[in-house]
């Protein structure tokens, strides 16, 4: 790419995601600058770059912040960026209201882009399930199955809440959440989107969203095979949100949407 190399600062530089960014960033022309954990990481080195446990330290020669932390890391990461008006990119999941709160304060004065998946295909995904449950109304029934590796902590994964509101988005009706079913649950009733998660071996990512009705159904499926996918999408956002206004985005503003 032409043109200065964008200097990024990576918060959760040590952990799977960090890593694949700080290894990814010269193909998209950017040049890590700061490196941020939490924990015995702290004081060792990432593609050359000192990983500190000051989130300020690490985004002070940075143009952009790319996070992949904990949720409880989010208002500290925000608060960093807060101090230099930094554009941030986050895709931390589960991020509680403080969190949120701290990315909404950000944007005050800031770009944020904060997504629980950066992957471009499950947010085409995503519109495609909410125009599917717009064009079928309310009388369809929908079943969001999620899969994950055997070392993810939470439970449904961030991307599946998503889906869960592009049905509501496309129903345009606020449905019940049921999570699994197990004992003599009876029969199905209307207005449900059942959300089952699977944990197990190295899955990256896969999510298919089943609607249902009498003699057809629909299905519609996206596998992540490499954490490549995330890291490539999230430099995209980054490079997306530097030089833009103040505000919050997503990545549904990123591809045009």
């Amino acid at each position: 790419m032409p043109g200065k190399p964008l200097r990024i600062a990576i918060g959760g530089a040590t952990g799977r995601m960090g890593r694949a960014i700080a290894r990814l960033i010269p193909e998209h022309g950017c040049v890590l600058v700061g490196a941020c954990a939490a924990g015995s990481d702290v004081g060792g080195h990432i593609e050359g770059v000192k990983v500190t446990g000051n989130p300020a330290e690490a985004v002070e020669n940075a143009e952009v912040v790319i996070d992949f932390s904990h949720a409880s890391a989010v208002p500290l990461i925000a608060k960093a960026c807060k101090a230099h008006a930094l554009p941030l990119v986050s895709g931390t999941t589960n991020v509680d209201e403080a969190g949120q709160r701290a990315l909404e304060e950000l944007s005050r004065i800031a770009p944020v882009l904060w997504s629980p998946n950066m992957s471009l295909g499950v947010e085409l995904l995503a519109g495609l399930v909410e125009r599917a449950a717009r064009t079928l109304g309310v009388g369809i029934d929908v079943e969001i199955i999620e899969a994950h590796h055997n070392k993810k902590v939470d439970a449904p994964s961030g991307t599946a809440k998503r889906l869960v509101e592009a049905v509501r988005t496309g129903i345009d009706a606020e449905m019940k959440l049921v999570h699994g079913r197990v004992g003599e649950v009876g029969a199905r009733s209307r207005g449900e989107i059942g959300v089952h998660a699977i944990r197990g071996g190295d899955i990256v990512g896969d999510h298919t969203v089943m609607l249902l009705a009498q003699g057809e159904r629909i299905e519609l499926t996206h596998r992540v095979t490499s954490r490549d996918v995330f890291a490539h999408g999230a430099l995209r956002a980054a490079r997306f949100v530097t030089g833009k206004p103040a505000r919050r985005y997503t990545m549904k503003d990123m591809l045009g949407g």
